[in-house]
């Protein structure tokens, strides 16, 4: 079947970025012009996504209020004739097919994937963490996922190279190389010890299930910090299905933490045609 819907769990709270988040919700957090949350949207669109189901919880109505049509602004921005900004906000409430359920209290990423299960029912589907924005010059993560499970289908997820004095922060993998950026995998280790990770290649925020997933959740007992860890139900499924690993070599950003968010900005900024030049010119005399 072809990978029509995703979701993006968007329920945190957002601890490493408070007091900014004690109010607004973190995936709103503004990358210029945008926030975070309509790259992430933007790349599952451009995979050729269809339907997204956002997982938020209460506090965090500004998310649903950013992809509804706002009526007042755009009946101002009419009449001051200002088409330009009309052209910015217009097409968000049309990108996709949009809809938002709560999760009621923290049980952790496993959870919020398995309150999807009524929305996915029995159809293979992505998962993008809000947290992670990823950059890429050929093809966007997300359709690279996809690409792997049309020709393999098995659950695929994106793999990024990291220092092996970091991979306490991630879930690493083992497995064995199949083709040059894929691995098939054999098991995988939540934030192992650099001495007891058998690679540094870690698990990054994209994900393409098969719904044999939610079966794997709805079993999985309460892990580390009393939550359902997506980690511990992925290790059910590799027992039944198999799953893929694919390196992306683009890059990665985190913007769930104070230096990763500054990095996302100024990169992006770098990047923006309009503005790349006097921001170089104005980090440069700061340099």
């Amino acid at each position: 079947m072809k990978v029509r819907k995703a979701v993006i769990p968007a329920a945190g709270l957002g601890t490493r970025l408070l007091p900014a988040t004690k109010a607004v919700p973190k995936e709103m957090l503004p990358i210029l012009d945008k926030p975070a949350i309509q790259y992430i949207v933007e790349e599952a669109v451009e995979a050729g996504i269809e339907e997204i189901l956002i997982i938020t919880n209460r506090g965090k109505d500004a998310i649903e209020n950013h992809f509804d049509i706002s009526y007042e602004l755009e009946k101002h921005l009419e009449d001051k004739n200002n088409q330009k900004l009309l052209e910015l906000i217009k097409p968000i409430n049309k990108m996709a097919k949009i809809y938002f359920i709560r999760q009621q209290s923290p049980n952790g990423l496993g959870h919020a994937v398995g309150i999807a299960k009524e929305f996915i029912k029995n159809e293979p589907f992505a998962v993008l963490l809000g947290d992670d924005l990823f950059y890429h010059e050929k093809e966007n993560c997300l359709k690279s996922l996809i690409n792997v499970y049309e020709k393999e289908k098995k659950s695929v997820f994106a793999l990024m190279k990291v220092p092996l004095e970091e991979v306490n922060k991630y879930g690493i993998i083992s497995g064995k190389r199949v083709e040059d950026n894929l691995y098939s995998i054999k098991s995988l280790i939540e934030k192992p010890k650099p001495m007891e990770a058998p690679t540094n290649l870690a698990v990054m925020g994209r994900y393409i299930f098969t719904p044999k997933i939610f079966e794997m959740i709805e079993e999985t007992q309460p892990g580390k910090g009393g939550e359902i860890q997506l980690t511990d139900a992925m290790n059910k499924l590799l027992a039944f299905q198999g799953m893929y690993g694919f390196i992306f070599e683009g890059k990665r950003y985190d913007t769930g933490n104070l230096l990763g968010y500054l990095k996302t900005i100024v990169e992006y900024g770098l990047r923006r045609e309009d503005i790349s030049g006097m921001f170089l010119e104005y980090l440069k005399e700061k340099i």
